[in-house]
């Protein structure tokens, strides 16, 4: 290790010097000397190559007078302005990206650094630039051997040359990811020396070995799979909760009977398993995530992230446009989205209802389903104290006269928690995890498999339709990498993995009704930023503290003729907002960086007429034009009332860094800005100009319909195909809701589960 990195490692930071604290999955652990990522030697040198002409060191000189005296008064500011991205280990950098970012994304970097190993590879991707014009003959020179200025601006042109795709790509991926690591990357003493420098305090608390540790809420009613090395332990526990039980020891496979098996344990797999546990059914939950509980919560970006998203936080759509946002983890998207607890609007209800015809959605009925859920779940429409982001974007709406309404929440009215997108670590989040879930063990009906995928439903002929018989699963031993294999007949089978899961297990269980995997509608997200200097200003605290989402800006009034266009707030730890932050230039990232504290998001969100698809893993998914005018009206207000909040500086996140200092701005100034703020295309497309953004919610894709030509179940959420299948998730919302979904797919989970549990006791009777 090279003196400066160790100089790195050695530097003091951040605000947490205590014992390791939270589960060892929620930390780092990147101590191996040797790595899986593939990458040669020669990789290794042009990928640190990159990461120097991404985050260069700047000299003071370069720097505003403001922005000059800042760092001259913060030691750890000036090691950040001094600091160089090759002081990063490459070689964590490359495992990083090659474990946890997309195959093919991966593919991508391989051929691009590749090339950039070679002289006439480089000449390829970087042009002329790679001439070393000293000598009297220009030599060829290979990426790495180009100087820092060069290369800074061979990644400028990367990033506007629309037709060169895998250069672009390829700097797209590595800037997020080697970013991302930077910013979340902790010692072993989980410090990281650019915290201080941007303001960034993490609450992680001591290790106090005498605390006393509590049962967890589902201690009683969970098994995790990979800590058993065989079968047999788990056998032995399921036959102690009143399941019959059969051992192959000759496949290593475990045969489970069952009345009732819920594939997935999120909205709505924590409901449906509660309802049906309750009403006397034998029930067994799988769940491919671990089961963590508030002290296990690392609150650290990096590891958490990684461990409790789907394909670590990291699937993209097509075109690279979005990222979508998916809890893969005991609780699902409940454990890890932002409280946000809005009920079905009217309008969208009586669509459902009356134009669509779906049933379940019948006024009184899910009305009432609506109440028992937000009872259940506690959810209160109070706030006692507002973070930074939620001020700002309330008293921005104040002065331009415009409604802000307050955000209900499954949490107290006391919470102030910056950090529940990686785990609620004091507890008072409400999700499926310490509610429906603990009512289903609570039943002692109820047995929860963790780390257990599903691999195939277990279709039979019945007559003209399949039926549903159960599922078979399998679970790999954390110790020995043993697989266990484990098979499951059940009475009725419900599939709630979420909305980029479920299509896959039923497509490759042998469904073929056209509307699995369509129909995809995922409430596409832009966001605006401003800028808001800590002297002389309102508002107190950071961007990372206080409650996620308390404050919500309706564009237009909610009803069935006017596009539904949402603004509120997101939660953007370091690592995510310096992977999303455009890159212009070296010393712009750095200053835009070293303002992360005090640099205030609004996101907007529309109700969006396009439609996406999942198949095979990957997700297509495109805006229609009213999509797109739609989110260029919403970021447009934003910037609006970022700027009438006082902010010093705004802008978006388009890759050309557009921004607009705001200190004695004109409204006829502010016009020609906005004229100029659109809704850029992804990076895979034919223009200079692109943006990554992401995106929290997907719904529709198994879409409920009226005939199996309109939906991929009937309206009570049962397969046209298969008889005792049903889905129980977001995808089976007949369009784009419009507003944060966690209500409304608990309260669907809720009319369907009742009424699976009204059929069975009706089939026992007969």
């Amino acid at each position: 290790m090279n003196a400066e990195i160790r100089e790195r490692r050695e530097m003091v930071g951040g605000t947490s010097r205590g014992k390791k604290k939270g589960h060892p999955l929620l930390r780092w652990s990147m101590k191996q000397e040797s790595f899986s990522h593939g990458f040669s030697q020669s990789d290794l040198q042009a990928l640190s190559a990159i990461c120097e002409a991404i985050m260069p060191p700047v000299p003071l000189q370069t720097l505003d007078l403001d922005m000059k005296l800042k760092v001259l008064r913060n030691d750890a500011l000036l090691s950040f302005f001094k600091s160089s991205g090759s002081h990063v280990r490459p070689d964590e950098v490359a495992e990083v990206m090659a474990t946890k970012a997309m195959p093919l994304t991966v593919t991508v970097v391989r051929i691009v650094l590749r090339l950039l190993t070679f002289r006439l590879g480089t000449l390829l991707l970087c042009g002329f630039v790679c001439l070393d014009k000293k000598n009297w003959s220009p030599l060829l020179l290979k990426f790495s051997d180009i100087s820092l200025e060069k290369r800074e601006k061979v990644l400028q042109k990367w990033n506007t040359q629309w037709y060169n795709p895998l250069a672009r790509i390829a700097f797209m991926m590595i800037k997020a990811i080697f970013l991302f690591y930077y910013f979340t990357w902790t010692n072993e003493n989980t410090e990281n020396p650019a915290w201080d420098a941007i303001g960034y305090k993490v609450d992680i608390g001591e290790e106090n070995e005498n605390t006393e540790h509590k049962e967890r809420p589902l201690e009683k009613g969970i098994i995790e799979t990979a800590k058993e090395d065989d079968v047999t332990a788990i056998k032995q526990r399921l036959i102690n909760k009143g399941l019959k039980v059969k051992e192959d020891k000759e496949t290593n496979a475990l045969k489970i009977e069952c009345d009732a098996v819920v594939i997935g344990s999120g909205c709505g797999g924590g409901v449906a398993a509660a309802n049906l546990a309750k009403s006397g059914l034998k029930v067994i939950v799988l769940e491919k995530g671990n089961y963590f509980v508030p002290q296990d919560y690392s609150t650290l970006e990096g590891p958490s992230m990684f461990e409790m998203f789907e394909a670590n936080g990291l699937l993209m759509t097509h075109d690279g446009r979005f990222r979508f946002m998916a809890g893969s983890t005991l609780g699902g998207g409940s454990v890890v989205n932002w409280a946000a607890s809005l009920k079905t609007p009217d309008a969208i209800i009586d669509e459902w209802s009356k134009d669509r015809g779906i049933a379940i959605f019948a006024r009184e009925e899910y009305t009432t389903a609506m109440e028992s859920v937000c009872g259940r779940i506690g959810v209160t429409e109070r706030v006692i104290r507002e973070g930074f982001q939620n001020q700002i974007l309330r008293r921005g709406c104040e002065r331009l006269g415009l409604d802000v309404t307050v955000v209900p929440r499954n949490s107290s009215e006391e919470h102030y928690c910056g950090s529940c997108s990686f785990g609620c670590k004091t507890g008072d989040k409400r999700g499926t995890d310490i509610t429906w879930l603990v009512d289903a063990v609570d039943s002692n009906n109820a047995v929860i498999l963790t780390q257990c995928r599903a691999e195939k439903l277990v279709l039979v002929n019945n007559g003209r339709r399949k039926k549903c018989v159960g599922v078979t699963a399998s679970s790999t031993t954390t110790s020995n990498k043993t697989v266990k294999k484990i098979e499951i007949s059940a009475k009725v089978t419900v599939v709630a993995c979420g909305s980029l899961m479920t299509p896959g297990l039923l497509s490759t269980s042998g469904l073929k009704n056209r509307n699995i995997g369509r129909g995809l509608h995922i409430h596409p997200i832009l966001m605006a930023w401003g800028y808001f200097p800590e002297k002389n200003s309102e508002f107190n605290g950071a961007a990372h503290e206080g409650e996620i989402m308390t404050s919500l800006h309706y564009v237009f009034e909610m009803d069935s003729t006017t596009p539904n266009i949402t603004l509120e707030t997101p939660a953007l730890g370091p690592g995510t907002f310096a992977a999303l932050v455009p890159w212009v230039s070296g010393s712009d990232v750095k200053k835009r960086l070293a303002k992360y504290a005090r640099t205030s998001h609004i996101f907007v969100t529309v109700r969006d007429e396009g439609v996406g698809e999942v198949k095979e893993g990957i997700v297509k998914y495109k805006l229609t034009k009213a999509d797109e005018e739609n989110l260029t009206t919403g970021l447009r207000r934003a910037l609006r009332i970022l700027v009438a909040a006082g902010a010093e500086e705004v802008g978006t996140y388009r890759s050309d860094g557009q921004r607009l200092k705001c200190d004695g701005i004109k409204e006829e100034d502010l016009e020609e800005f906005l004229e100029t703020v659109d809704a850029p295309a992804g990076v895979v497309s034919m223009s200079e100009c692109w943006t990554h953004s992401f995106t929290a919610h997907q719904m529709g894709c198994c879409r409920m319909g009226k005939t199996e030509e309109e939906g991929a179940v009937d309206g009570y959420g049962e397969s046209w195909e298969a008889e005792d299948l049903y889905v129980c998730d977001a995808s089976v919302l007949p369009t784009a809701l419009g507003v944060n979904p966690m209500i409304t797919t608990q309260s669907t989970a809720y009319c369907i589960s009742k009424r699976i549990a009204e059929l069975m006791k009706k089939r026992k009777q007969d």
